[in-house]
């Protein structure tokens, strides 16, 4: 069965796009299941580092310490995003506000939507936190965490540390995943590690996402 977007389905992980591969708007980072079976439902695309990474320049989850509604799903970003899609969430109202390679769906990324991007495209060579890894989400789907060594960094120059173009900051970066009414889902892109310690107010990375349906 040929799907959407001329991508095959084989045994849950369709064949279409290289990870790091440029494709509609940005670039290829992995496949996410929404029903949380391994069978991808969902291409992840991030946006060029030049035009959709805010300059690397950090911003505010909220304005204020408050929680909001509709920004519970750790692997829907679209969702969690449009829900946030005003002044008072800067870094959504961001990457909502984005038109690339003319796609303007672009969006904040849930928790484990940024977790698939670290995993394909880490930026470091530094050893992983080995407390984090289990995605449900992920395709193929991660039952244990990772491992120092794996993954390792990515062999893809335009994505590594020191001179890719394309590279992931090795700093903390914003989902659109709410944690508490005060915090938000954060993911050090260093080394894996995940938790919703900042407050909302703090300023941290923020690169835009968008999705395609298979």
């Amino acid at each position: 069965m040929r799907h959407p977007h001329g991508l095959r389905a084989a045994a849950g992980v369709p064949t279409g796009p290289n990870i790091g591969g440029a494709y509609q708007g940005g670039f290829f980072a992995g496949y996410i299941s929404h029903t949380a079976n391994g069978v991808a439902t969902h291409g992840l695309i991030v946006a060029p580092a030049a035009s959709g990474y805010n300059g690397g320049s950090p911003l505010q989850w909220k304005t204020s310490n408050t929680s909001t509604t509709g920004t519970s799903s750790s692997y829907d970003g679209a969702s969690n995003s449009a829900n946030m899609n005003n002044a008072s969430h800067p870094a959504a109202q961001y990457c909502e506000g984005l038109t690339i390679g003319g796609y303007s769906d672009w969006y904040l990324p849930a928790r484990y939507e940024l977790d698939i991007a670290y995993e394909n495209l880490k930026p470091t060579t530094d050893s992983n936190n080995t407390s984090y890894g289990i995605n449900d989400y992920s395709v193929p789907k991660r039952t244990a965490n990772r491992s120092a060594g794996t993954p390792a960094q990515t062999s893809i120059a335009a994505f590594q540390s020191g001179g890719g173009a394309e590279a992931f900051v090795a700093g903390i970066h914003w989902s659109s995943t709410e944690g508490s009414a005060t915090n938000a889902w954060r993911l050090f892109f260093s080394d894996g590690t995940q938790n919703f310690l900042s407050g909302k107010g703090n300023g941290l990375y923020v690169r835009a996402f968008r999705k395609f349906a298979l």
